[in-house]
């Protein structure tokens, strides 16, 4: 019962971070171009790299 009292304050302690995390991520733009990345793989100019 007393690990109770440690770990159900932590867990919502690390939830909360994780959420703020995931608000600032949004708003910061990180997914802004969710395509993007993803289509920039196949667009390989390699100029002056390796063959």
């Amino acid at each position: 019962m007393n690990a109770l009292l440690l770990l159900i304050p932590l867990a919502l302690a690390l939830g909360c971070i994780g959420l703020f995390a995931f608000f600032w991520a949004v708003r910061s733009g990180q997914y802004d171009d969710i395509e993007g990345a993803a289509e920039r793989i196949f667009n390989d100019d390699n100029e002056g790299g390796e063959p």
